[in-house]
């Protein structure tokens, strides 16, 4: 074991690190039978550069491609991969979550398999987690190989979700990180429902660092997020780590309340100085409509809310497992037992 003397402020603390540490690999997949080999690949050449154990844990998100089988035939070739099934697509959060439930190691690293999370960062991660942090995650400092809309869409996101909620992202960050397994054995304690990792990663706080990386292009496969599912994502974020779009709408309404105010003053004067009455269909029909859609936005929001409560209240589980799959170098690909979680 290694002791390592991590000095902050007001405080010094020891952190002890297991010599040689076993590192779960948790890898999301959803329709990426091309990308897997490739992978696994890339991976076997991070696993025997040595220093540490590692476990691979795949997630099939009920993929219509043949991910499965794929992944069931390198778990055939490799020891080290164990492969978790869902009886459905849940999406990758419910994927990510199942990842961290299923993962054994001293440390996780949540990454893709589209090798747009270069594996050989996993060694910076790994020093900088002897160091003492508790979470290393990594920072896109170069992003050619995302199209101008997204990188700018993606910095528009990052800089208003850290203004308006409590819980800061670190910008250009996605889900590629070690945590080490008290961080992990924090975020499973969370039970909500409708989950938005990247905030539930920052909100449980721990020592945490960067480590820069230039973004690569995938290697294979396309991706599975389109802007609109890209927009419900960042919707999620909002609704779930911020109630600033429930508060704006009380100062909305009290400016909205003093120009009404001030215009109804405006007729009255003018009715009082001239006698005549003010015409202004046009203008009535337009103020009418505008309040409406005011209206109508502010329940959207409001609803945004309460369809969140009611996926909470109903209790139902994150994911389902259909079957959990334990590689072997000496045989067919294990079946475990499957479990709903």
């Amino acid at each position: 074991m290694s002791d390592i003397t991590q000095s902050e402020p007001g405080c010094v603390r020891k952190v002890t690190r297991p010599d040689c540490p076993l590192i779960s690999i948790v890898a999301p997949c959803y329709n990426e039978a091309d990308s897997l080999a490739p992978f696994v690949a890339a991976m076997m050449g991070v696993i025997k550069a040595g220093g540490a154990r590692y476990e691979l844990v795949f997630v099939d998100d009920g993929s219509a491609d043949d991910t499965r089988a794929e992944l069931l035939a390198l778990a055939d070739l490799h020891s080290q991969i164990r492969v978790v099934a869902f009886s459905r697509n849940f999406g990758k959060e419910a994927a990510l979550t199942a990842g961290l439930d299923y993962a054994e190691g001293d440390a996780v690293v949540v990454m893709d398999v589209d090798l747009q999370d270069p594996p050989e960062l996993i060694a910076a991660f790994i020093e900088k987690w002897r160091q003492g942090y508790d979470v290393v995650y990594a920072t896109r400092d170069d992003r050619g190989a995302d199209t101008f809309v997204k990188r700018y869409t993606a910095g528009g996101f990052y800089r208003l979700f850290n203004k308006i909620s409590a819980v800061k992202i670190p910008e250009n960050t996605g889900d590629y990180r070690l945590m080490d397994r008290r961080v992990v054995e924090t975020i499973k304690t969370l039970p909500e429902r409708s989950r938005f990792m990247k905030g539930l990663f920052a909100w449980v706080g721990f020592k945490s660092v960067g480590v820069d990386y230039a973004r690569p292009a995938r290697a294979a496969g396309t991706s599975k997020f389109s802007f609109w599912r890209l927009w419900n994502f960042a919707i999620d974020g909002f609704a779930n780590f911020s109630t600033a779009p429930l508060r704006v709408w009380s100062y909305i309404g009290c400016v909205i309340a003093m120009v009404s105010f001030l215009y109804a003053s405006a007729i009255i004067l003018i009715t009082l100085a001239t006698g005549n009455d003010v015409p202004g269909y046009a203008s009535l029909l337009t103020i009418i409509l505008f309040f409406g859609s005011i209206q109508m936005i502010s329940v959207g929001v409001l609803g945004e809310y309460i369809a969140r409560l009611f996926v909470e209240v109903k209790g139902r589980p994150i994911y389902i497992v259909d079957d959990v799959y334990v590689g072997s170098e000496h045989g067919a690909a294990q079946p475990a037992k499957a479990a709903a979680e």
